[in-house]
């Protein structure tokens, strides 16, 4: 394969021979000089000086005398020309001037690049809008009507002032360097010995053709052009459609020959197009294929992978296969999803959050505490472990400055200049965020890839910090937090990411734009569709689409143009060509199916093997396995220890009911959840705090019977109570407010509602006599199908005596009604979770049953969402035989027939042949 690149650099050592050091090359990039210097070499036999390869915009620069102002720079020098020009009380802050300003500085951009007047362009812009308003009276104008009026009358004056200000400091945009530069041409052109050669170029601004055909007509410069003759006979084809006008248009092609024309494309080329669902899919794809190209013994040196849009790029990153050896990586990227960018935001959240709350304490919100320690770029380094899990653990919400530095111990100093106060003083801001980035850079090594990538995120942002650093020096307006904010906001939206690699081995990942003039034999190019490639309609302009088509500016017609002929070119001397797009039609990354993919199944050629295929994941026969975990020794050991030892609890029992896998982390494997703070008060702390509140308001009357006296003394005492046992459960959460605040009022609620039954109770002489509160019970179940005894042991809310019985009572948060505690037949008992809240209760029967002393026993629920339905006891009935009575008594005959269902139950836990099978919901 001849590339471009290699047919340029013969045609120019064929022209000048050796001399090379005697002309000037330009091209559409920086990256393709690395390609071109090695092309020339391979021409070349002996060692010759070098010509000199620049870009056309480093050219342009040159031609005019004037260096290119930073974005950023731009932003500001535009405010302060505003501020000069805009009365004061209509002025408005940074952030909103920047929401239009990079709109108007874009289309003052593309008024020089194409050079028209100004004047005629911005007054066009100004009548448009009266026209707009002539429906409105002059006279009964509003004030908001006159002021927007009023600023389309200011633009030829932001204009002219902006460019003169610009000018008389030596810098320059685009637009203007490009104007600068065509009224310069003709004192370049007589200054400049050398010879220029133009190459790889497709569309040009006004400008560029002024500059470029004056130099040709003088003898000064030659342009080659790499077009297809598809392309270019083709006059509805937009590949071509800027390079028929100026192969038409150009007096230079009158009489002399158009170089060149080739005729690639046709050639045979093996097409992939390649649907498949999400932007991850097209990653996992291109991966794949990247690994094929190498199994087939490929280098990989002659494989571009072209992302259609940037957000690609990590994603892609994990997906290429660990074999890759050399990776070379030059696009941009966009900060606002830069790993450091975030950081940075989170910082500035952390901390002017704190500074509103209150000044004095400068309180810190454990979220975004916790977003910061556990920051991929600060979790490695920080050593907060003990910090995070205390937060969790304590359930802190809310944290002063004094209490973090407490909890953390010995702070390091990167801890502290990432927590200790910020001041309204910017620079000091601005200095600390820049150290930070200064400290994380000290931490990531220079031989790991992937850290060499963290730095580069890093850089874009530590040049981001330390330019807001020099222009707060010089902008007085930038004197506070909520400014420095808002205009990071603004700013870090022009700064990207710049990776740049060694170009010359291994595989070449680039944006679209950094293809221009390279050629490769595999090209893999993601995100075909519609608004990604090509770009779309999107107009960030004031200038409206009549206009743009009037005056001659580029549309988004034209900007498709651009796109289909970077398409093209990249598969004009490409062998292998996949093309991944993404099958979804909805959705945040989704689109419609790329025209240019249509474009080349309807056009295609005889030599292309063109073929599409639709890729979806393979799915299982079912969407989800369920767990199996066999019980092998190690297991049954397990699970001897805990019969024989702490003993199996009934909330055990039925969570094997519920989900034996979740038994079996819990109770086999000892996994418990992970502390997280409860930012709102959870159902089961609500009723742990309830638990603990009336164990407490009882105590004092356990062995005797309670009075209404007793009653009237726990009323009084439970608020307080209720606000102890927050405290201690909730530990530092915040109660005073909000949600928290409201479940506080539940406890209360419930706990005086609970001692309103109580005393309801007493009043309708009831004698009760309080036996035992939240206490353990134990019993060894033995039993001659049983493989050894096992311990059933668990705590019990209450056990009283009522009425000359045993009363044992399970309190219940959530809504339990009558039914759930009602059985009908022991058949199948334990072979569910329906019948959850019967086993706990009977299983409480039977650990007390040797301390009833022969007194009958009953066994119940109270419900505190069902608390009209009072005590709701265990009844059986049996539905086989209705002449037996309704019982709710736990008799010898309950417990026998439940023993057998229970030791059913265990007998399956401790079977070595049943293995823990996950529960499906």
């Amino acid at each position: 394969m001849q590339t471009f690149l290699d047919k340029l650099s013969a045609e120019i050592i064929q022209s000048h021979g050796n001399n090379l050091n005697a002309i000037t090359i330009v091209l559409p990039n920086k990256r393709a000089r690395i390609f071109l210097l090695e092309a020339l070499k391979r021409q070349l036999n002996g060692t010759v000086f070098a010509p000199t390869i620049i870009s056309i915009e480093d050219f342009v620069q040159d031609v005019a005398g004037i260096r290119s102002i930073d974005s950023i720079e731009l932003l500001f020098e535009f405010y302060e020309i505003y501020l000069v020009l805009t009365p004061k009380d209509k002025q408005q802050n940074f952030e909103t001037f920047a929401n239009w300003g990079k709109t108007l500085l874009g289309d003052f951009n593309e008024i020089d690049r194409y050079l028209l007047e100004p004047d005629k362009v911005l007054k066009y812009l100004e009548n448009i809008q009266e026209i707009e308003h002539w429906a409105v009276d002059v006279d009964k104008r509003t004030s908001m009507i006159a002021s927007y009026l009023e600023f389309w009358k200011q633009l030829p004056s932001y204009y002219h002032t902006l460019y003169n200000h610009l000018l008389d400091k030596g810098t320059g945009y685009q637009g203007l360097i490009y104007r600068e530069a065509v009224k310069n041409i003709d004192h370049f052109s007589e200054a400049f010995k050398g010879h220029l050669i133009f190459g790889g170029f497709n569309a040009l601004s006004a400008a560029e053709e002024k500059i470029i055909q004056h130099l040709m007509m003088n003898g000064q410069a030659n342009i080659y052009w790499d077009i297809d003759y598809t392309f270019l006979n083709d006059h509805y084809h937009d590949a071509g459609l800027f390079i028929r006008r100026f192969k038409k248009d150009w007096k230079q092609y009158a009489g002399n020959e158009f170089k060149w024309i080739t005729n690639d494309f046709s050639t045979p080329k093996d097409i992939r197009i390649i649907g498949t669902p999400k932007t991850v899919g097209q990653a996992k794809i291109a991966g794949e294929i990247i690994e094929q190209i190498q199994n087939s013994g490929q280098s990989l040196d002659k494989t571009a992978l072209v992302l259609g849009e940037e957000s690609l790029l990590i994603p892609m990153l994990y997906s290429l296969p660990a074999n890759v050896g050399s990776l070379n990586i030059t696009m941009g990227y966009s900060s606002r999803n830069n790993p450091a960018q975030v950081l940075v935001q989170k910082l500035f959240k952390l901390h002017t959050n704190a500074l509103a709350r209150s000044e004095k304490s400068y309180t810190l919100y454990y979220r975004e505490v916790l977003d910061v320690l556990t920051h991929p770029l600060v979790e490695p380094y920080i050593g907060a472990d003990y910090l995070i899990n205390s937060i969790n653990r304590n359930n802190i919400t809310f944290l002063s400055l004094s209490k973090l530095f407490e909890i953390q111990g010995r702070a390091s100093d990167f801890f502290k200049l990432l927590f200790e106060r910020w001041d309204e003083n910017v620079g000091n801001v601005l200095q600390r965020l820049s150290d930070i980035m200064l400290v994380l850079k000290s931490y990531l090594s220079t031989d790991d890839e992937e850290d060499k990538i963290a730095k580069a995120f890093l850089y874009s942002i530590f040049k981001v910090i330390n330019k807001l650093i020099n222009y707060q020096d010089k902008h007085e307006q930038i004197n506070n937090l909520a400014v420095l904010h808002s205009i990071y906001k603004q700013v870090i939206d022009l700064a990207e990411v710049s990776f740049e690699g060694e170009p010359l081995s291994g595989l070449q990942v680039m944006g679209v734009l950094e293809s221009r003039v390279l050629d490769f034999e595999n090209v893999i190019i993601t995100s075909m569709n519609e608004g990604k490639f090509p770009a779309g309609k999107t107009q960030n302009s004031f200038i409206p689409y009549d206009v743009k088509r009037e005056l001659g500016l580029p549309t988004y017609k034209e900007k498709d143009a651009i796109y289909s002929y970077h398409f093209y070119h990249l598969l004009l001397r490409a062998k292998n060509v996949y093309l991944l797009y993404n099958t979804e039609s909805e959705g945040l990354d989704a689109g419609e199916r790329s025209r240019f993919l249509t474009q080349l199944e309807i056009e295609r050629q005889p030599n292309h093997n063109l073929v599409s295929t639709i890729y979806n994941a393979s799915l299982p026969p079912r969407a989800y396995e369920p767990m199996h975990v066999p019980k092998t020794e190690s297991v049954m050991t397990r699970l001897h220890e805990i019969a024989t030892g702490k003993g199996f609890s009934p909330s055990a029992l039925t969570g094997y009911l519920r989900n034996p896998i979740q038994f079996y982390y819990q109770r086999i494997l000892r996994i418990s959840e992970v502390d997280e703070v409860e930012e709102s008060i959870a159902l089961n702390t609500l009723g742990t705090i309830i638990h603990g509140a009336l164990e407490e308001l009882y105590k004092p009357t356990i062995g005797r019977f309670l009075t209404l006296h007793d009653l009237d003394t726990m009323a009084t005492l439970a608020d307080d109570e209720v606000m102890r046992q927050f405290v201690t459960v909730y530990k530092e959460g915040e109660i005073k407010k909000g949600r928290n605040l409201l479940a506080f009022e539940v406890a209360k609620r419930n706990v005086h509602n609970f001692l309103k039954l109580e005393r309801q109770g007493l009043t309708d002489g009831d004698a009760v006599k309080i036996l035992a509160l939240e206490h353990k019970f134990e019993r060894l179940l033995q039993h001659p199908d049983l493989p050894y005894p096992v311990l059933i042991a668990g705590n019990i809310d209450r056990i009283e005596e009522r009425n000359g019985r045993i009363r044992i009572t399970d309190y219940k948060t959530g809504k339990v009604e009558k039914r759930n505690v009602s059985l009908k037949t022991w058949e199948g008992l334990t072979q569910g979770i329906k019948n959850d809240k019967i086993i706990q209760l009977l299983c409480y029967a039977f650990m007390y049953e040797p301390l009833a002393n022969g007194m009958e026993i009953e066994a119940g629920i109270i419900s505190f969402k069902n608390m009209k339905a009072g005590f709701m006891g265990f009844t059986f009935a049996d539905a086989y035989d209705k002449s037996i009575p309704v019982t709710d008594t736990i008799t010898a005959e309950t417990l026998t027939s439940f023993t057998a269902q229970l030791v059913s139950l265990i007998n399956e836990i401790l079977n070595p042949e049943i293995a823990f099978e996950e529960e499906m919901a």
